[in-house]
C-alpha cells in the first residue's frame, strides 16, 4: 500500500504550472522532496492537503481518493513553513484548538513532547523563538496517531542538537513500518541522513523519483584545469562553470568513460545535485 499516490497532478497559475506531477510516498518509508525554490514543492504539498483545488490528475490516500474520502486527513500530521497559530496563545491553548479537529487526538502525547522538547506549557508562542515554534508544530503533528507526516522545512530554525532529536524522532515514528513521512526541505544533509527516497521536483516537473542512493549515484561531480578538457566533452557537463583555476561541473556517472581519465570525478551529495541540475545548461561553445 502506498500512503501518497499522485497521478498526472496538474496545477495552473499565470506564471506557473504543476505540469503531470506524478509520484508515490510508500508506506513504512521516509521519502524526501527536494527543489529549488519556486519549483512546486509546496504547491504539491498543498494539493495533497486539500488546501487548493488542482485542476486535473488524481490524488489518493492510504489507496483511496481523496476527493471522495476527505476525512482521511486525520490520519495525517502535518508541519507547515508558515505560523499558523495565534501569537497569544499557549501550548496549551493551542491544544485546546485543534484537539477537537482530530478523532484520534492523545494528550499525553502532546505533554510528552512538550516536555521532550522543552516547551513551556504556559508561555505564549509570541515569546517562542523560531525553533521553538518549530517544535510545538511539530509536538501538534505527533499527536493524534497520524499515519503519515508531511513536513515542510521542519527543521528550518533549528539548531544542530535540535534537528538530530527530530530526525531521531522520524525514525522511531517509522520503526514500526506502517507509518510513513514526507519530508520537504532545503536542509538536505537532513535527508541524506534519513531519507529511503528521493522526489525532485524541477519547474513544476519530476526530474527524478526513486531510491535516495540511486539518484546520488546517478551524477559525479567533475573538476580540472581549463586547459584539460574538450570542448566535446563541455557539452556533456551539466552546469558547467569556470573559474580562475579550472572548471566544475556534474556528469552522469556513465559518462565518465567519454571523459579524460586524469580529470578529478568525485562523489556528490544532494546539495550539489540541485545546484548544478538547477542550472540545467550544459555547455555551449561560442
Amino acid at each position: 500500500m502506498n500512503s501518497i499516490t499522485i497521478n498526472n497532478l496538474v496545477k495552473n497559475y499565470e506564471k506557473f504550472k504543476l505540469d503531470n506531477v506524478s509520484f508515490n510516498v510508500n508506506k513504512g518509508y521516509i521519502t524526501g522532496f527536494i527543489g529549488p525554490n519556486g519549483a512546486g514543492k509546496t504547491t504539491v504539498l498543498k494539493s495533497i492537503l486539500n488546501l487548493i483545488k488542482k485542476d486535473s490528475g488524481d490524488i489518493k490516500l492510504f489507496d483511496k481518493d481523496l476527493e471522495t474520502n476527505t476525512h482521511l486527513l486525520n490520519d495525517v500530521g502535518v508541519v507547515l513553513e508558515y505560523q499558523y497559530f495565534s501569537n497569544d496563545w499557549t501550548p496549551i491553548d493551542v491544544e485546546k484548538a485543534i484537539s477537537n479537529y482530530y478523532e484520534n487526538w492523545d494528550s499525553n502525547t502532546y505533554i510528552n513532547y512538550l516536555n521532550k522538547f522543552n516547551l513551556d506549557k504556559d508561555k505564549i508562542i509570541k515569546d517562542f523563538s523560531k525553533g521553538m515554534k518549530v517544535k510545538l508544530k511539530i509536538a501538534c503533528a505527533l499527536s493524534h496517531n497520524a499515519k503519515l507526516l508531511i513536513l515542510d522545512e521542519p527543521t528550518s530554525g533549528l539548531d544542530p542538537v535540535a534537528r538530530d532529536e527530530l530526525m531521531e524522532i522520524l525514525q522511531e515514528y517509522i520503526s514500526d513500518e506502517n507509518n510513513s513521512v514526507l519530508f520537504s526541505t532545503h536542509i538536505t544533509s537532513d535527508l541524506e541522513k534519513i531519507a529511503d527516497y528521493i522526489v525532485f521536483i524541477k519547474n513544476g516537473k519530476i526530474i527524478f523519483d526513486g531510491e535516495k542512493d540511486d539518484l546520488i549515484e546517478k551524477y559525479l561531480l567533475i573538476k580540472g584545469g581549463l586547459n584539460s578538457i574538450t570542448s566535446t566533452e563541455k557539452k556533456k557537463i551539466i552546469g558547467y562553470r569556470e573559474y580562475n583555476t579550472g572548471f566544475e561541473g556534474l556528469i552522469k556517472s556513465e559518462d565518465k568513460i567519454n571523459f579524460n581519465e586524469k580529470l578529478i570525478f568525485e562523489k556528490v551529495n544532494l546539495d550539489e545535485i540541485i545546484v548544478f541540475l538547477n542550472k540545467e545548461v550544459h555547455y555551449e561553445q561560442h
